[in-house]
């Protein structure tokens, strides 16, 4: 038996944020944008939507794409750094948003990675004999946690939502191997400094902005570029397969330049990486399931592939999932 991704989804904002736009808000250019970044647009939540809002709409897609009703779930992670609220979680209202009266819900922060570590979460509840589907969800709305007078972040990120729905199924297709690790030593390299108990939210915390993420680019650029490659050798080592073997590659997108550079590291040709930075930006735990979910809607991801999930980010955090796709 393996877990298997039996439907995908994904919702982003009708609302587009360009360059162009972003040049009248700070002192940037669309060469200079796109030359470090690979970005051209992002996609930008309207005030009165929530992460839950854009997690549904994912959820929804993913669900009738796999064949089964929200009645038919047994489990919901939601993995998200911007949440609707401190708590509940978002899963549970994600969970009434859908009707899923029968599942467990709960959210999992483990930033860019976080999906990752959510469909790993959900296959290892999957492979004992009282769950049999999970949604697992990404969804982010980053607009709200982004200090659009910070040119060296506010370039970057955007909102969206991906989703998949994880079953138990029969025959080589599945979830092979994956990998999870952590490094806690560089938490000071990208974080959110207010709004927890270390700095409670206050007129101080808002005034300095300490509510938006702050980042060492350069830091983050030297871990990822170093990790990805550690990442895809370990999973790879516990499915014994080669990166030869890979049909496709998706990496958290997080800046052109990072996966390039990993490409190169690990030796593989750049045809082979999925990409949608250059319209969605970095969107955190939604980035890699919409990468997969629009790679699927355009039948560039079919049965038998064996794909590659790369995930890096706040915390530090890092994992990988190798699977052979379809049912």
């Amino acid at each position: 038996m393996k877990i298997q991704i039996l439907g995908t989804g994904y919702a982003l904002p009708d609302r587009i944020l360009s360059n162009a736009d972003l040049e009248k808000m700070v002192e940037t250019s669309d060469d200079w944008i796109v030359s470090r970044t690979g970005i051209r647009e992002r996609r930008i939540s309207e005030e009165d939507i929530a992460t839950s809002d854009l997690a549904y709409k994912a959820a929804s897609i993913a669900l009738n794409n796999a064949g089964i009703t929200a009645e038919d779930l047994d489990l919901i992670i939601v993995a998200t750094i911007t949440p609707d609220m401190p708590m509940p979680a978002t899963a549970c209202f994600l969970q009434d948003l859908l009707g899923a009266t029968g599942a467990a819900a709960f959210d999992l922060s483990a930033a860019c990675t976080g999906f990752i570590y959510a469909i790993t979460t959900a296959e290892h509840f999957l492979l004992g004999n009282d769950y049999r589907y999970a949604l697992v969800v990404g969804a982010e709305i980053l607009s709200r946690v982004t200090d659009y007078t910070d040119r060296s972040t506010c370039i970057l990120f955007g909102d969206g939502a991906g989703a998949m729905v994880l079953g138990k199924g029969e025959g080589e297709n599945g979830i092979l191997a994956t990998y999870l690790g952590s490094n806690g030593a560089g938490t000071s390299l990208l974080y959110i400094p207010a709004g927890g108990t270390r700095h409670p939210a206050s007129q101080e915390t808002v005034a300095k902005r300490m509510h938006c993420m702050r980042m060492q680019g350069h830091e983050i650029f030297k871990f990822a570029v170093k990790t990805i490659p550690e990442c895809a050798s370990q999973v790879l080592r516990r499915a014994s397969l080669s990166i030869d073997d890979v049909d496709h590659i998706v990496f958290h997108q997080a800046n052109l330049r990072i996966m390039k550079a990993a490409a190169a590291k690990m030796k593989v040709p750049w045809e082979r990486v999925l990409v949608n930075i250059e319209k969605c930006g970095n969107i955190s735990a939604a980035s890699i399931p919409v990468v997969v979910a629009e790679a699927v809607e355009q039948g560039k991801i079919q049965s038998g592939d064996l794909v590659l999930m790369v995930g890096f980010g706040a915390g530090l955090t890092m994992g990988a999932a190798l699977v052979r796709w379809g049912r």
